[in-house]
């Protein structure tokens, strides 16, 4: 289901960052690359506290993109088991608000040429992993123009 509904965006040290294929909503998904994993608890301590840091870089990633008015994360997994995230971002305008995203009506795809603009704008904003932080690469890289 992830395969047929999402796309990739860029890989983190621990999670594969997805975008749904869904116009309505900005909307990532981090899967955490580890066989068997259901729930959060069945992770490792260190591979917990991996998941907290790259839910908030893509909160941020979300953020500095869409502007949202909320940003909705969980992980549900009643579908697929798997163990995901969903970033959300939400505007009072989108056409859910201010329910759930989930079982909203039926998506709308983008157009070839916005998903590719979408998936650069994403992965460049994400960028290529590095030493120094998450937060001040990102911000570094968004103040100056892609390639």
């Amino acid at each position: 289901m992830l395969a047929r509904d999402t796309v990739e965006v860029t890989r983190l040290p621990l999670c594969r960052v997805l975008l749904m294929k869904d116009r309505r909503f900005p909307w990532l998904v981090l899967v955490p690359e580890r066989s068997g994993v259901r729930e959060i608890c069945e992770l490792a301590p260190a591979d917990r506290a991996a998941l907290v840091e790259e839910i908030a870089q893509a909160s941020e990633v979300m953020r500095l993109l869409f502007r949202p008015d909320k940003l909705n994360i969980g992980a549900l997994g009643n579908l697929v088991p798997q163990l995901h995230v969903h970033v959300v971002a939400r505007a009072t305008s989108d056409s859910a608000w201010p329910g759930p995203v989930w079982g909203s009506g039926a998506p709308l795809p983008y157009t070839e040429d916005v998903l590719a603009d979408l998936r650069r704008h994403l992965a460049h904003a994400f960028g290529p992993p590095q030493r120094t932080s998450w937060r001040s690469s990102l911000l570094a890289r968004l103040r100056r123009p892609s390639p």
